[in-house]
């Protein structure tokens, strides 16, 4: 008996014990550094098919025929001529379709579409076609069908357009689909003898994200709006460079009319061989205005990246020739300075009436500027002088994002000096600076005091793209998204310093990715959101406003010496009154907690959210997507005369978030 008791009591003081190696307190009535609204954000680059053939709504590849080979994309059949002097300046190119000479030849086109048109069931597709009847009218048959299909009819959809005019027109017809199709394609057929001219062929969903006839795809846009994002980065990325300047995103050929926005050659079309898409350009049709109004759409402020006169330095590294000299830069320059007044300037002024013709006499308001993307060095620092001097004389309150390059530290040898890029950026005042990391686990796990000793005087940060990349693993498996979890209680416990933060890649299309991890997965016509995406979900609608105190034996909870893998931070949302707290296990052990809360009194139930799961290499996917999600549930806070006390179990490898009112 007495051996029993023993036993007991000695599990009872274990117990103990183990409960007191997790112990956190929290001072919830003092408050620390504003949390800011951008601190939690998003970056689009059109990398993985993410614009055409991804959030931009157009159906049709290569619309315009001015892909360099023209009919890439597309399937002509009879008799038809690709022509070169079309109604639109900066898209000449159009096809001429004629009488094939047999009564029962046809002539036609048949387009492809991004890996197959995507079609729903009882939904309404708008089919728009610039064109011309040389005899004064013409008839032309638009379909969708499927050619694979074993009924007695390819086409499952058809509708006869009347081509009236010997002038170009814009028409346009609808097309209700009757069935499910991911691989659907679009015909059209020239009905008749009299020939007809057809430009800018387009094909969009009428159920576009806010209905535009312009617009985003529904599901992705709502995917990026639920984030609840306070900062857009966009367009890029490495497509800001360009792997030659010719091939730089140019803001200004991506507004204005659609039908007249030149092509582009994307440089994500070349970079891997082992994942080679020779069909991938941009047609611009996401454009500046676009990625504006959707950053206003979704609550987000904008943050667009623009060319600072360097090439990709990954592929020219330090050829001067392969860069702006200094002497020329002052278009470089004008760029930037007419994209705020696009922007932010009256309707009456040069860019504002762009703006204004466009649909939004408004001003966007933007306040933030970023300069160059992922450079590094001399070339980079002499450059940016220039555009912070022009800014800065011109447009004094916008604030302006430099880079420190593509590595987040020194190393020996290190071609890209991290250390000079934040000196520079210092000497120049710069008032963001852009720090870039794709690392392994370890990394992650050894990085979560990365900002406690960043000073507190100068630049503030801005966590411009980061991921997990697992060893050997470079997938969105759920173990890579815990770790990111764990890392980001450091942005939120120095919300004094790092003021911006946006993971990446954003999108990519299964059939067409060329880099992951990614936030956001789809096909044609659906979409799965990854582990990583909720991980961003929960910090953006959880961020709260202050920083609060959590501690353990008196030190930052970030995987130190005795934190049992534990990661942790404390924030106070002022607008609800809640304390909001964040735990990640990293161990592949439960881990007992017990929050000390100050200033809490009497008892009450916290509401939380949990990822959990076992496998570590598990992920969601087009059949699964919902395998891994949050969970709710709840935990009890214990009220005392002093403080009041949070206890939990916390599982292997998750993460928990805790709010309650103080």
């Amino acid at each position: 008996m007495k051996s029993r008791v023993l036993t007991a009591a000695l599990l009872a003081l274990a117990s103990v014990g183990m409960q007191a190696q997790n112990v956190m307190d929290v001072n919830t009535k003092k408050l620390g550094a504003a949390i800011q609204p951008t601190m939690y954000g998003i970056f689009f680059e059109d990398i993985n098919f993410a614009a055409d053939g991804g959030l931009y709504g157009e159906l049709v590849k290569n619309r315009s025929f001015e892909f360099p080979q023209h009919l890439m994309g597309w399937q002509a059949f009879g008799k038809y001529e690709v022509k070169d002097d079309g109604p639109f300046e900066r898209n000449p190119h159009y096809v001429l379709l004629m009488d094939a000479g047999h009564k029962e030849r046809r002539t036609g086109l048949v387009n492809e579409g991004f890996f197959g048109i995507g079609v729903w069931k009882g939904e309404s597709y708008r089919f728009s076609v610039w064109a011309k009847a040389p005899q004064g009218k013409a008839t032309i048959r638009i379909q969708l069908f499927d050619e694979n299909s074993m009924k007695e009819k390819q086409q499952f959809v058809e509708q006869v357009l009347d081509i009236d005019s010997k002038d170009w027109k814009k028409y346009t017809v609808q097309l209700t689909s009757p069935k499910d199709d991911k691989h659907a394609k679009l015909r059209i057929y020239l009905k008749g003898n009299a020939p007809v001219a057809l430009e800018h062929v387009s094909l969009f969903p009428v159920n576009t994200y806010k209905n535009r006839e312009n617009g985003m795809r529904r599901d992705l846009a709502q995917a990026l709006e639920d984030l609840h994002p306070g900062i857009f980065r966009f367009p890029g990325g490495c497509i800001v460079e360009g792997g030659d300047l010719e091939e730089r995103y140019q803001w200004k050929n991506s507004v204005g009319p659609v039908e007249n926005r030149p092509l582009n050659h994307n440089r994500w079309e070349y970079t891997f061989d082992y994942r080679f898409y020779p069909d991938y350009y941009q047609s611009y049709g996401l454009g500046f205005f676009e990625f504006f109004q959707l950053s206003e759409d979704i609550g987000a402020e904008p943050l667009p990246i623009l060319n600072v006169g360097m090439a990709c330095q990954y592929q020219n590294w330090e050829n001067e020739k392969a860069h702006v000299a200094i002497s020329d830069l002052q278009p470089y320059i004008d760029d930037c300075l007419d994209l705020i007044e696009f922007a932010n300037g009256p309707a009456d002024s040069k860019w504002g009436k762009v703006r204004a013709d466009m649909g939004h006499p408004a001003p966007f308001n933007m306040k933030y500027i970023g300069v160059g993307n992922e450079q590094w060095g001399e070339f980079y620092y002499e450059r940016l002088k220039h555009f912070v001097a022009a800014i800065r004389a011109k447009y004094p309150n916008i604030k302006i994002v430099g880079t420190s390059g593509p590595v987040p530290e020194d190393v020996p040898d290190n071609t890209y000096r991290f250390a000079d890029g934040w000196k520079a950026m210092t000497a120049q005042k710069a008032d963001l600076v852009d720090e870039h990391y794709y690392r392994d686990e370890q990394w992650f796990l050894s990085h979560g005091l990365r900002y406690d000793t960043y000073s507190r005087k100068g630049p503030k940060v801005f966590a411009g793209e980061y991921a997990c990349h697992g060893k050997g693993k470079k997938w969105n498996h759920y173990e890579a998204a815990i770790l990111e979890a764990a890392f980001m209680t450091g942005f939120e416990r120095n919300a004094d310093v790092v003021h911006m933060t946006t993971p990446a890649p954003l999108f990519a299309h299964v059939d067409g990715w060329q880099w992951r991890p990614d936030q956001i997965w789809y096909d044609q016509t659906e979409m799965f959101k990854t582990v990583s995406y909720y991980v961003q979900q929960l910090y953006a609608t959880n961020a709260g406003t202050h920083v609060l105190s959590l501690t353990m034996n008196k030190k930052p909870v970030a995987n130190q010496d005795g934190q049992n893998g534990l990661f942790a931070s404390a924030a106070f949302d002022s607008k609800t009154g809640e304390v909001i707290i964040k735990v990640a296990n990293t161990s592949r052990q439960q881990q007992a907690i017990q929050l000390n809360l100050s200033h809490v009194k009497g008892d009450r139930t916290a509401q939380t959210l949990t990822l959990c799961h076992d496998g570590m290499d598990d992920e969601n996917s087009i059949q699964k997507p919902e395998l891994i999600t949050p969970q709710k549930g709840t935990a009890q806070v214990v009220g005392g005369k002093k403080k009041a006390v949070l206890s939990d179990q916390l599982p292997p490898m998750s993460f928990r978030i805790y709010r309650f009112a103080r």
